[in-house]
């Protein structure tokens, strides 16, 4: 990440500010998306799709720029927000070329190990280990591997501009080996979640759990993750509620010096309340090329039953 300081009296107008600055930092990525069964739009398969259609080749492409200010009060109290600025042409469940002028705004309020955030939260659930064990491809190939199905409050690229008024809060505590994460939304479902995760000997140990007003919503998970011999492993589960249960086994593994290779297999009853006709499962690799560049593909039997797979290049910034 780039850092640009302002540190003058133009936009630092209050003498009692110890620090301010603002970071910019993210991501871009470019390459090729195939799917055996095309999807709305002509892009890779998506949620939803109902199993007709040819297969498809496309470009895919995504560039995410992301801004943190912060300041510093005289008491050690840091003050922020987070934003991002999104174009892409293949995110799941949304139309082809989507994306957003600024999306809505994350504040903060942290000091030592507490941090109290408001608007557009992580969410408790969202930022549990084990969500997201690994990062398929270049793309995430439908992030099946996602055990709660994304039944809860999460931070939201797409989210509304600037004009979004979301109506959530959380806090966030971390203590030596304990961390504890509570989130609460009223919008157009009531929720209130929270995880608890612990990590000992170099395993992480976590369950969550959330009450909503949506049937669909994920109910409980739980998650452990740690170091098994060359592999880092990660199993997790999660209720979503009437949707059934979601299971996944996932593992990274380094080939070489510069490059990885992460594999997962995932159970579920139904995902996005579409009943699965088999077991989920898929395999990628990363080849850093060095200066926050990479190599990323992936290949993916997805629930439903197609085949997916993903090329190209990423660079963070």
């Amino acid at each position: 990440m780039k850092k640009v300081l302002f540190a003058t009296t133009a936009l630092v107008a209050t003498a009692g500010v110890a620090a301010a600055d603002v970071t910019f930092g993210g991501y871009g990525r470019f390459g090729v998306m195939y799917s055996s069964a095309a999807g709305p739009n002509g892009i890779a398969q998506t949620f939803g799709d109902d199993g007709t259609g040819d297969s498809s080749l496309d470009i895919t492409s995504r560039f995410r720029l992301q801004i943190d200010a912060t300041a510093e009060s005289d008491a050690g109290v840091t003050f922020g927000a987070r934003v991002r600025i999104e174009q892409e042409n293949d995110e799941v469940n949304d139309a082809a070329n989507s994306g957003t002028g600024i999306n809505a705004p994350r504040f903060f309020a942290r000091s030592g190990g507490l941090e109290v955030g408001v608007g557009n939260i992580f969410g408790a659930l969202e930022f549990m280990p084990g969500m997201y064990p690994i990062d398929l491809g270049l793309t995430g190939l439908q992030y099946e591997y996602t055990p709660y199905q994304f039944g809860a409050d999460f931070y939201d690229s797409d989210g509304a501009g600037a004009a979004a008024t979301n109506n959530a809060i959380e806090v966030m505590y971390s203590a030596g080996d304990l961390s504890v994460h509570v989130s609460a939304s009223d919008g157009a479902n009531d929720r209130i979640a929270a995880h608890v995760a612990y990590t000992w000997n170099g395993w992480t140990f976590a369950v969550g759990a959330q009450d909503s007003n949506s049937p669909t919503d994920t109910e409980f998970a739980a998650s452990v993750g740690g170091n098994f011999g060359p592999a880092t492993v990660s199993l997790a589960y999660a209720d979503n509620g009437v949707n059934g249960d979601h299971v996944t086994l996932a593992a990274r593994f380094d080939v070489g010096a510069a490059t990885n290779i992460e594999a997962y297999v995932s159970d579920a009853d139904t995902y996005f309340g579409t009943p699965t006709q088999n077991t989920g499962y898929g395999i990628d690799f990363n080849h850093d090329l060095g200066g926050g560049t990479s190599i990323r593909g992936g290949v993916a039997k997805l629930f439903v039953g197609h085949t997916a797979a993903d090329l190209g290049v990423r660079f963070n910034f």
